[in-house]
């Protein structure tokens, strides 16, 4: 398994595709699964512009989320700040592989059906949101294998979330995860991602679902004693609800078998410059393993929609 290089961290120089991509992510979850959230920064330089991602979810809360697939680039090629009508969002890499921290300032949006943001203008409430979080590193950094170029990281994450006049204090676990190179076409390609960690402190990553009838997947699974182990299939079923939002899935990688329960989804729609669409919905989950082990992270379903609306 390849190691991850530090320079890595730092923003790339792009090609010339149209769709060429770069992009940081970051989420976290209380250790019971009661409160979460995500962003997402993506850098499209070559239609000149950086799409935007933040939310904080909960099995009873409402969605509260920013969406802005038209943050302008920044004019340092080397930086990670963000700037926008109604929004700033700064993210600092302070020490390589170990620790990170962001900060958003913005007005999101309060909606009562996460759904609702599958509409071309979804309708809901205006809200100052915020947050201040640190990403430290749980575990040893992953280097996929040489598929496109991209690592992850399990962290511990520790902060306060903004929402109105509620502050939240953050004090849990979370992944972050860096890709960057060849064209990402959202609207050609399936897959299924997930992170997150059981209360025994064994951490996993997967992605699978790339290729139709096959358990060809990526990702790892690092026990208590931080061992890590590198996985090659992912075996992957979904049962889907209304609107496409899963209700259930089960994912089978290395010797664990877990039964997945969407608790709170924070939905995008993605329009390609072509006019295709694609349906991308994120969601904070429990993980239950089948000896009894519990656990809480993310996991997303890209779903193109192949040119229905």
């Amino acid at each position: 398994m390849a190691k991850v290089n530090e320079a890595d961290e730092a923003r790339h120089e792009p090609t010339d595709e149209q769709l060429w991509n770069e992009s940081y992510y970051y989420d976290f979850f209380a250790p019971d699964g009661s409160f979460g959230g995500y962003l997402r920064i993506g850098f499209i330089p070559n239609l000149n512009r950086v799409w935007y991602w933040a939310c904080a979810v909960g099995p009873d809360r409402q969605l509260v989320t920013v969406v802005d697939n038209e943050v302008p680039m920044p004019a340092d090629a080397g930086s990670l700040e963000l700037r926008s009508d109604g929004l700033w969002a700064d993210h600092v890499i302070e020490d390589p592989l170990v620790h990170a921290t962001c900060n958003l300032e913005a007005f999101g949006l309060r909606v009562d059906d996460p759904a609702e943001m599958y509409r071309t203008e979804p309708r809901g409430e205006r809200v100052a949101f915020g947050f201040e979080l640190d990403w430290e590193s749980n575990g040893q950094a992953y280097q996929w294998p040489p598929i496109t170029p991209r690592y992850e990281i399990p962290c511990t994450v520790q902060g306060r979330v903004m929402i109105g006049k509620e502050t939240f204090e953050v004090d849990g676990f979370g992944q972050r995860d860096h890709s960057w190179g060849a064209s990402r076409d959202w609207w050609a390609n399936t897959w299924c991602w997930n992170a997150g960690r059981l209360e025994d402190n064994t951490r996993f990553h997967t992605t699978g679902a790339l290729l139709e009838g096959s358990d060809f997947g990526v990702g790892y699974v690092i026990d208590p004693s931080d061992e890590l182990t590198e996985l090659e299939e992912v075996r992957v079923t979904t049962r889907l609800g209304r609107e496409g939002l899963a209700e259930h899935a089960r994912l089978g990688f290395g010797d664990l078998d877990l039964e997945v329960t969407p608790l709170a989804f924070s939905p995008v729609l993605l329009t390609h410059p072509d006019g295709r669409l694609d349906r991308f919905p994120r969601a904070l989950a429990r993980f239950g393993a089948a000896d009894g082990r519990v656990g809480h992270g993310w996991i997303e379903w890209n779903q193109p929609q192949n040119g229905d609306a």
